[in-house]
């Protein structure tokens, strides 16, 4: 299948960073449904193909998948720093449609940071992104306090000083709180997500709890658990069911 590394200046972040794209093969007829996948916070764009078998899990589906580097940046606007949420969800999407035969709807895929960061996407971008699904996502990043308390979340001195300048002092119910973001959508504007974690993974407890506050506001989804912890056999092996969801829910 072609893959190209699409380098390019981002306006949003305001420095050159890179996405991977692996296209359809010239045989299978445009245009084209579009899945992000994206990068937990210890990689880059390059990840998944290097980790896991993506471009054979898609040969063959008139899908263009597009793998964009997003830093350390949880995929949000950060209080004190890069702009990763307009780069990645407003940006991109804009350069992909005006280099690629592409159609509505798209999806979006991700692992540990990135899977919150693909449940953002579907959950604050329906228009675009019909379907989103999580592996071992931290999913309640941004759902959390960083005040003395019992609703405060042990972490290192270190990554509570980064997420802080991310997400600011008091995230919880913003616009990165997954939580509030599910709940201000209407019933008939929520897309299809999807959920699945390892039962040995250390975000399992993030995963069911998020889980069992979407079944409290009434939000239809799907969540599974199964054997594994946070690591890339298991991401590569249950990729190509979040793949399967997507394409029943995109109708292709």
């Amino acid at each position: 299948m072609p893959f190209l590394e699409l380098q390019y200046f981002s306006a949003a972040l305001g420095f050159q960073t890179a996405a991977n794209v692996i296209l359809p093969n010239p045989d299978v007829a445009g245009p084209y449904h579009v899945m992000f996948l994206l990068h937990g916070l210890s990689d880059d764009h390059s990840i998944w193909c290097r980790r896991t078998s993506i471009e054979r899990y898609v040969d063959g589906l008139p899908l263009i998948v597009v793998m964009p580097n997003g830093g350390r940046g949880f995929y949000s606007d950060a209080k004190q720093g890069s702009a990763y949420e307009t780069a990645v969800a407003v940006e991109l999407p804009k350069l992909i449609e005006a280099y690629f035969p592409t159609k509505l709807p798209w999806c979006a895929t991700g692992l540990s940071m990135g899977g919150y960061g693909a449940a953002k996407l579907a959950l604050k971008y329906p228009q675009r992104f019909r379907s989103g699904h999580s592996h071992s996502g931290a999913l309640l990043f941004g759902h959390m306090s960083f005040d003395e308390g019992k609703d405060r979340r042990p972490m290192p001195p270190e990554l509570e000083a980064e997420w802080r300048r991310i997400v600011g002092d008091n995230p919880t119910g913003g616009p990165d709180d997954l939580c509030a973001v599910a709940s201000s959508i209407a019933p008939g504007d929520r897309p299809h997500l999807s959920i699945d974690c390892g039962t040995e993974d250390f975000l399992l407890q993030d995963n069911r709890d998020f889980h069992r506050f979407l079944g409290e506001i009434g939000f239809e989804h799907s969540y599974q658990e199964f054997p594994g912890s946070h690591e890339w056999g298991y991401w590569d092996e249950h990729v190509q069911q979040a793949i399967a969801f997507h394409r029943a829910a995109l109708e292709f």
